[in-house]
């Protein structure tokens, strides 16, 4: 629209702000290479937009939601219940800055929901903030952790042991030796709703370093809480 009014304006015409043509159309021309510039700039960023779409790596979430015995929250557990519930979630790969599961049930008689979010921080870091929402274990703790294949098939034993790519001892997370993907418990609130975060050089969204990439994996509720110190699970009870 604006290339059709200057052609069709004449010479020395005065247009709406007082400028004449010649006036006008320098000042155009001079929007049009600004106007360029930020149209190149946004078709740039659009790029990279269109870019953050398009592989996608699969991480999976899997919770126990039966009853257990188990005691207080991160000291012991009886917990000898099983039942893996799950859900498939999409990562970016190609930028590799963020990764999300959703937590839910596999059976139609359970009631669990929740996120895992992976984010790359601008330090380097990756963090992750776990939300879980299970009325069943209201007042109780679970153990999370990240284990080694992303797949919650066949009760969520399909999904191996823990993630432990440098082959330590199990142990509680920043103390000593522990698993990579040791991530630890979950005090729930009296609605069974529960939050954790954790920020961390140890992990990394993709990329070719297989001690650091959590693409991949299971993030595991288990149904007890972790007593930070049997091997090689903690007791956390079922998955």
């Amino acid at each position: 629209m604006l290339h059709l009014f200057i052609c069709l304006a004449k010479e020395g015409s005065k247009v709406s702000n007082g400028m004449n043509f010649i006036e006008f159309w320098h000042h155009s021309n001079r929007f049009l290479l600004q106007k360029s510039r930020n149209m190149k700039k946004t078709m740039l960023s659009f790029k990279n937009i269109l870019l953050l779409a398009c592989p996608l790596a699969i991480l999976t979430a899997c919770a126990d939601n039966t009853s257990d015995t188990t005691t207080d929250a991160d000291t012991t557990s009886t917990a000898h219940d099983s039942g893996a519930h799950g859900g498939a979630v999409t990562a970016d790969t190609t930028s590799a800055m963020m990764a999300e599961a959703s937590l839910s049930g596999t059976y139609a008689d359970t009631t669990v929901s929740g996120t895992a979010r992976f984010d790359r921080q601008d330090n380097g870091k990756v963090k992750l903030v776990l939300n879980l929402a299970i009325p069943a274990k209201a007042n109780k703790s679970v153990a999370v952790h990240l284990h080694e294949h992303g797949t919650c098939a066949d009760t969520a034993k399909a999904a191996g042991g823990h993630w432990n790519p440098t082959n330590t001892a199990h142990g509680k997370w920043g103390e000593g030796q522990f698993h990579s993907g040791d991530i630890g418990n979950v005090k729930l609130d009296a609605q069974g709703n529960g939050k954790i975060d954790v920020e961390t050089d140890l992990w990394a969204i993709g990329g070719s370093d297989a001690q650091k990439n959590i693409l991949n994996k299971t993030v595991m509720v288990h149904g007890g809480v972790d007593d930070y110190k049997s091997q090689p699970t903690g007791n956390s009870g079922g998955r």
